[in-house]
């Protein structure tokens, strides 16, 4: 009866704590049209005008145009923020304003909108979930499954968390091809949203490529492709894996956790904050992806509850990339050197 009673109160004080919290963040969920209408010109709009600044470089010097190329990734980076927020319908509150900025942004970042939206949303619904992992995440291994695994399966997990290929690699084959083909479970609409995306990026190349030059165009945008390409997938990847992120089975799963816990608080340096839209406030985002990003640091700023999460920063971060394999005895994502350890104790106890 006691156990009982002990379930109850911990019960409660859950629904308690989800009640406060969501009464929280309900004031930041609504959006701004000012602050959206700003933030499409000077992101949009600056990315235009570092093309042109582009264009009169070439004329003068190819180096020139290396500077303009690095800006004009982080642009891109910014502008994937705004088709993320088209894609939760927080951007702007007319659901059609959102589709049509988010298909335009998507053009841009070589992403169709109502495919990535679809996929998005399961990782929303089951980041740091053990049971449901695979879809929108970074592939990740528990120290037992990877001990079991075949020695085939061990090294291609090797190649894909190896940061070359991560970081190198994986970007310009995510945006350049694998966004181009439909997943497997995509319903008739999100697959009609790759071939319309295709349609219009073929046309944006062609133009591009008539301005240009074929070569030197291709050139340029495979860089900024590359460039923000790379950046995104270190912010996606920071947000998720850090030593003490969280992972829990299906059945011990929560979302308050798995948003407060399992989600960073990457507190950047203002100018990276700036071109990454305030996504380092990962924690308030998973929180209520109804939030807008111009409004997430305002709504970490609003609570201790939130301001309480521990930041990682951007030096901190760098030991990311050591985390391979979820622990799950211990509770923490560990190194390939923790195998030696696993083993060890696993021929003793033998």
């Amino acid at each position: 009866m006691q156990e009982e009673d002990k379930t109850l109160t911990a019960q409660e004080k859950r629904r308690a704590e989800i009640a406060a919290w969501k009464q929280i963040v309900s004031e930041f969920e609504q959006p701004h049209a000012g602050r959206a209408a700003w933030q499409v010109i000077n992101s949009v709009g600056g990315y235009a005008l570092l093309w042109v600044a582009i264009y009169f470089a070439m004329r003068h010097a190819w180096w020139m145009t290396i500077p303009f190329i690095v800006l004009a990734a982080g642009m891109l980076i910014r502008i994937f923020i705004i088709f993320h927020d088209c894609g939760h319908g927080s951007f702007l509150k007319s659901r059609r304003a959102n589709e049509i900025i988010g298909f335009i942004c998507g053009v841009l970042t070589f992403t169709a909108f109502r495919h990535w939206r679809w996929e998005h949303s399961v990782h929303h619904a089951s980041s740091g979930d053990l049971d449901r992992r695979g879809v929108g995440d970074i592939w990740t291994l528990t120290v037992q499954e990877y001990l079991e695994a075949s020695r085939w399966k061990r090294f291609a997990y090797r190649m894909a968390r190896n940061p070359l290929i991560l970081f190198g690699v994986a970007p310009l084959v995510l945006f350049l091809i694998r966004e181009r083909f439909p997943s497997a479970g995509a319903k008739p609409r999100d697959r009609r949203s790759i071939l319309w995306t295709n349609l219009a990026l073929l046309g944006m190349v062609a133009t591009m490529s008539w301005i240009f030059g074929l070569v030197p165009y291709l050139l340029i945008q495979i860089s900024m492709t590359g460039l923000s390409g790379a950046a995104g997938i270190w912010l996606f990847y920071v947000q998720h894996q850090f030593e003490d992120t969280y992972w829990e089975r299906g059945d011990e799963w929560d979302y308050t956790r798995a948003a407060l816990q399992g989600s960073s608080f990457y507190k950047l340096p203002r100018v990276l904050q700036w071109f990454s839209g305030n996504i380092g406030f990962h924690h308030i985002h998973h929180l209520s992806p109804k939030i807008p990003n111009y409004n997430l640091e305002r709504c970490h700023d609003s609570h201790p509850i939130f301001r309480d999460v521990k930041p990682l920063t951007l030096l901190s971060s760098l030991k990311s990339v050591n985390f391979r394999l979820w622990d799950e005895s211990n509770r923490r994502l560990v190194g390939y050197s923790h195998l030696n350890r696993v083993r060890r104790e696993g021929r003793e106890a033998a």
